[in-house]
């Protein structure tokens, strides 16, 4: 039932993939427990009717396994009261025999191998979705047969890959030799799912002799519990991926607080950086220039050194890199030379006229200097005009 099921949706989903999903849904299931597979509803089992001269033998096949349950007389005689109007129609001999859980499974009618013709086939791999279809119009010339005078199906035996054909068998029963199976079992003919053939090992071949319209599907009754148990594994699906979804948003959330976090503590950080790099240049730079120049004391002691004891300065002004003298002198004449070839200014020289000043007897000078070493000769100047 449950691969029939899928064998049906997978064709109305994707024509022409039917055979691959049956086979894909049959593989799958394979790997699970018998349990298991019963509990899911996809290898439930299957009544098998094996006529025996007068008797009926009546065993359960679930996956490979079969075994015999009972054997029953012939039941060819219940359809006589019906016949004749008289007494009352036993509508199913199987039920006070049979718990319920096998007495719902579907019910086929195996016959034995020598009751049907068997031929292999070659045929396009595009005819497995309407074998018996197929295999019909060769029913005439593969059998001494027509197609009306005989139950027929057909199976894949191997599909080839490489020119794109496949390998079926075709299995057909003479309805003289069928009618007669029939008519022993009684009442249970109406209420078959299919026929089936077993091969030489005693192992039905996995056909189906009965013409669509005349199988009777059973309800499966653990269709509910299967569309329930679907429904929790999709809500749980859902639910899972949903929980994924809110935790990788969460760890997004968190991953963008921590890099806001971080972005800050190094902006932070490289602004401090910048203000230790500007403290740093600007230290640097202050000791150059200091470097560079001389201090005002070094000035000092240099001119009290370079001063003769007849001088005496009124004013002394250091600004930038300017050095102004304001003082009186009896050899302000001879101070110019005197305070060349320092390392401390350069370029001494008397600014305006030196003038008398009578009440010191001296000459009042004011005097100009540029604070550092002196300047290096470019090539031009050193080779003069």
């Amino acid at each position: 039932m449950g691969a029939n099921r899928l064998r049906s949706l997978s064709a109305r989903l994707a024509p022409g993939a039917g055979g691959f999903f049956s086979w894909w849904g049959r593989t799958l299931a394979s790997w699970l427990p018998l349990r298991a597979r019963q509990a899911l509803g996809v290898d439930r089992g299957r009544l098998l009717l094996q006529v025996d001269g007068d008797s009926v033998h009546l065993r359960l096949q679930q996956g490979s396994e079969v075994r015999d349950l009972a054997v029953l007389p012939s039941l060819a005689d219940l359809n006589a009261p019906a016949e004749a109007g008289a007494g009352t129609i036993v509508a199913d001999p199987l039920a006070p025999l049979l718990p319920p859980r096998i007495g719902d499974l579907p019910r086929w009618l195996l016959l034995p191998p020598a009751a049907s013709l068997r031929r292999r086939l070659t045929l396009p791999a595009a005819a497995a979705d309407r074998l018996r279809d197929v295999v019909g119009f060769e029913i005439d010339r593969q059998t001494p047969f027509t197609a009306d005078a005989v139950a027929y199906d057909a199976r894949v035996l191997a599909r080839r890959d490489g020119d794109g054909q496949l390998d079926a068998e075709l299995v057909a029963v003479p309805r003289q030799a069928l009618d007669p199976q029939l008519a022993k079992i009684g009442p249970l003919a109406s209420t078959l799912s299919g026929i089936e053939v077993a091969g030489a090992d005693g192992v039905p071949l996995g056909v189906n002799l009965l013409p669509p319209s005349q199988r009777r599907t059973r309800s499966d009754p653990f269709r509910f519990w299967n569309l329930a148990l679907a429904a929790v594994a999709l809500f749980a699906l859902a639910a899972a991926m949903w929980q994924v979804l809110e935790n990788r948003r969460a760890a997004i959330d968190d991953l963008q607080q921590t890099i806001a976090k971080n972005a800050a503590a190094a902006r932070q950080a490289s602004t401090q950086r910048q203000q230790l790099v500007d403290l740093i240049e600007g230290q640097a730079f202050l000791d150059r220039t200091r470097a560079a120049r001389p201090s005002t004391v070094e000035i000092i002691d240099e001119l009290s050194r370079r001063m003769p004891d007849t001088t005496y300065l009124e004013k002394l002004a250091i600004e930038d890199e300017s050095l102004l003298m304001i003082g009186l002198s009896r050899e302000a004449s001879s101070l110019i030379g005197k305070l060349q070839g320092t390392k401390l200014w350069r370029s001494p020289a008397l600014t305006g006229a030196v003038q008398p000043d009578p009440a010191t007897n001296r000459d009042r000078f004011t005097l100009t200097a540029e604070i550092g070493p002196p300047k290096p000769q470019t090539p031009e100047a050193a080779r003069g005009p």
